[in-house]
């Protein structure tokens, strides 16, 4: 491993207007339509709308919900609710973009009005994004405290949503062929990577059941808990409007029971004769993740030490209809930008949308698998597409400290064809 004090560039020194992580947390992840947040709406699971009960009340600090998210991310850093001046959150498939409910959340977990709220949609990307932009106003000098993450709840707002429906004739008749396949369906992309570059149905099923195998390990050796933060909601009857209350603690997502028989046994999901199944693609799932970004000499001004660094973002284009291969062309930018090497990062986060593109990814790059998801990825533990950027910043710093390593990238392709990648430096 190259030591950070030997690396050329601004990852050598600290500097007063550096932008810091001071904590990365998560919801559980639960499996859309049969888990735990199959009754839950988004801002159930970044903020629930719940009083407690008398059984869990002593668990309530900064805020009037429960076990929330955005206010365990705040308890996290050790800072009040009052010093986030901006909040973004990812999101890509709730109504209104999520805009008027999750600013609702947030005033209901007992953020003053001052802090304000917004959110952006980059796909699968979204709350790194959202991670990413926050790091620029802190940079620009227009905020010193913000809050990023995302949420989704799949089993609300998947279906429909997910392809949109009211589109212009013009584009959908378009002669340029990048601007109809923005509309495919992303199991088609993923057959696309697949036959264009010689991944096996083979080899996608066994990378799925390393992605199974490492998260079942994790999870029985409680590697995720510290990065989970468990969430309770009320789940109202419509019938008999009596209340009841959930609480959710730990993925649901993960399969201990996984073989490759049974992956091998699982019909294609998308075409016939195809590589992708339900065993080797992301799941649908419901989730949310934050984490609290401040300017160093702020942190340093309150006496905060932080988990770690935000050092940059790179962002590269794709055809649509193979949109998988995305973070073999941001993931070079961002290093050469950082002026280290693919060999120097001690941990790759890379989002498993799908075997096939992990696979072309890791092959494409010269990856030490080793060093790839080392507690699993999104074909195991889900992807909350709205989530997941920040639910990974979350699993590297845990994974990072477990493993007392220092430089950490956080990638995932995307929607219409891009890939997105961040870098992170423990400290």
């Amino acid at each position: 491993m190259v030591s950070i004090s030997r690396i050329a560039g601004r990852l050598g020194a600290k500097a007063p207007s550096d932008v810091v992580v001071l904590s990365a947390v998560r919801s559980p992840i639960t499996r859309a339509f049969k888990g735990g947040f199959r009754e839950a709406w988004p801002e159930d699971i970044l903020g629930p709308v719940s009083t407690p009960s008398e059984k869990l009340r002593h668990r309530v600090t900064l805020t009037r919900g429960l076990d929330q998210v955005m206010s365990s991310a705040v308890q996290k850093a050790g800072i009040e609710p009052r010093h986030v001046q901006d909040t973004l959150i990812g999101n890509v498939l709730a109504e209104l973009g999520f805009a008027k409910t999750g600013r609702m959340a947030l005033n209901h977990a007992g953020f003053p009005s001052s802090t304000t709220f917004h959110t952006v949609n980059r796909q699968c990307s979204s709350s790194l994004q959202a991670l990413t932009y926050i790091s620029y106003a802190i940079l620009a000098g227009q905020i010193d405290v913000g809050l990023a993450g995302g949420v989704e709840s799949m089993s609300r707002n998947y279906g429909t949503r997910g392809i949109p429906a009211d589109v212009s004739p013009a584009l959908r008749a378009s002669d340029i062929k990048s601007a109809r396949d923005c509309l495919m369906l992303m199991g088609i992309t993923s057959e696309n990577v697949a036959s264009r570059y010689n991944i096996s149905r083979q080899d996608q099923d066994a990378y799925a059941f390393m992605s199974h195998s490492r998260a079942s390990a994790a999870q029985a050796a409680g590697h995720f808990k510290s990065e989970i933060t468990p969430i309770s909601f009320q789940v109202i009857n419509p019938e008999t409007k009596a209340v009841s209350e959930r609480e959710v603690t730990a993925d649901d997502t993960i399969r201990p029971v996984v073989t490759l028989e049974k992956l091998a046994n699982l019909k294609p999901a998308f075409i016939e004769g195809g590589g992708s199944t339900a065993g080797n693609s992301s799941q649908i799932s419901d989730g949310a993740s934050s984490a609290i970004l401040a300017r160093r000499s702020w942190a340093d001004a309150y006496g905060i030490k932080p988990i770690g660094r935000y050092v940059a973002t790179s962002v590269g284009g794709c055809e649509p209809d193979e949109m998988g291969i995305g973070p073999a062309l941001a993931i070079p930018e961002l290093l050469n930008k950082a002026g280290i090497s693919i060999q120097d990062v001690d941990i790759y986060e890379l989002n498993e949308a799908f075997a096939s593109q992990t696979l072309y990814c890791i092959r494409e790059l010269g990856l030490d698998i080793d060093k790839v998801n080392p507690n699993g990825g999104a074909i195991a533990l889900g992807h909350p597409t709205g989530a997941t950027g920040t639910r990974q910043v979350a699993t590297l710093f845990n994974e990072l400290q477990r493993q007392d390593k220092e430089l950490g990238v956080v990638s995932m392709c995307a929607s219409t064809g891009h890939g997105v990648a961040s870098l992170f430096v423990r400290e």
